[in-house]
């Protein structure tokens, strides 16, 4: 059994990952670690829906007590706060996967430029490793840091990585647009996230300033070996979990739709989280919700001579808790799917 600790468990992807890990066959949770506040509080208090099955009461967060207690820590903690913990954790031995963006950006520069704060540990943004497992598993195999992906980027490198590395598409013709659902914001009380401001309405935000799009831009510059500039435009649409990204680009001479289809089956073929649907079918949402999966889709549009790529995933599944777990079993040497294989799991 590994000892998983989860710090920062209020939150959306918090109570996700406690609704995963207390159901995971090869993983026990040892400790649910929070606001001091909170300390002595039963979990089943704080969420309803978990009572009778986990014991456990919030603990506040004191580092020094977490060695021999746990073998790895789930950081789901805000911006700015997983590097105040993750490097203590490390000097002690323990594993982390980090869901904040704190080490998911390589270049500390554009990192303080966009989160507006200074790095306190940019000595292991080298050694950090971007977790996404479809492209990064053997890294992940072997690191002790992982910087668990934010959700848009996820669902944005998935389909374009292959096309990318493939030179199919023009990778200076790149643009992203995404709709979230409201769980996205986090789980603060902020107004503009309320029901009454979001239902029945749809609105773009973080328009060339979404801290996301140096995201999307480090992966994809990986994959074509040169830097890569995209247009990326985040929407909020009035659902609670799920997000749908299409994406367009120029294709190169030549590339027609089948070519494309192959290319994302055959980078694809041995994953067990990612979906490629078939020729003139495209994923929706709803056949994603509350699993690890991403499903995509493409068509060639070969008279204009571009590519409308569609994939979905679950903002709180693959593209945050689940994917954490999914990144956690692969650095702990267990079944990559242990505990997540089963869409649906834990509705």
């Amino acid at each position: 059994m590994v000892r998983v600790g989860i710090v920062g468990a209020l939150g959306y992807t918090g109570h996700e990952l406690l609704r995963v890990l207390i159901g995971h066959p090869q993983a026990k949770l040892t400790v649910v670690a929070d606001l001091p506040r909170f300390a002595g509080t039963p979990v089943g208090e704080v969420f309803p829906s978990l009572r009778g099955r986990c014991d456990l009461a919030l603990s506040e967060l004191a580092v020094g007590d977490l060695a021999g207690k746990i073998d790895v820590a789930i950081l789901a903690l805000p911006h700015k706060e997983g590097m105040t913990v993750a490097p203590s954790l490390l000097e002690k031995g323990i594993k982390v996967v980090d869901l904040s963006a704190d080490y998911r950006l390589k270049d500390r520069a554009i990192y303080e430029e966009y989160y507006k704060e200074t790095h306190t540990s940019p000595d292991l943004l080298k050694s950090a490793v971007y977790g996404l497992p479809e492209i990064y598993r053997e890294d992940i195999r072997r690191a002790s840091l992982v910087a668990n992906p934010g959700c848009y980027p996820g669902s944005a490198i998935l389909p374009l990585y292959p096309l990318v590395k493939e030179r199919l598409i023009e990778v200076d013709s790149i643009v992203v647009d995404s709709k979230s659902g409201v769980s996205g914001a986090g789980r603060g009380t902020n107004p503009a996230f309320m029901f009454a401001e979001v239902n029945e309405s749809m609105k773009a935000y973080g328009i060339g300033t979404h801290r996301h799009t140096p995201e999307i831009e480090q992966e994809l510059s990986r994959a074509a070996g040169r830097p890569v500039r995209v247009t990326f435009v985040p929407h909020l649409i009035p659902i609670t979990r799920g997000i749908l990204t299409t994406a367009y680009a120029n294709v190169s001479a030549g590339v027609n739709t089948a070519r494309c289809l192959n290319a994302l089956n055959a980078y694809y073929a041995k994953e067990p989280f990612v979906t490629v649907c078939k020729q003139g079918e495209y994923p929706e949402v709803r056949h994603v919700r509350y699993s690890n999966c991403c499903h995509m889709g493409l068509r060639v549009n070969e008279r204009e001579g571009r590519v409308v790529v569609v994939s979905v995933v679950d903002n709180l599944g693959k593209g945050a808790s689940w994917n954490a777990v999914q990144n956690m079993n692969i650095m702990c040497g267990l079944p990559e799917t242990s505990g997540i294989a089963a869409p649906g799991a834990f509705v």
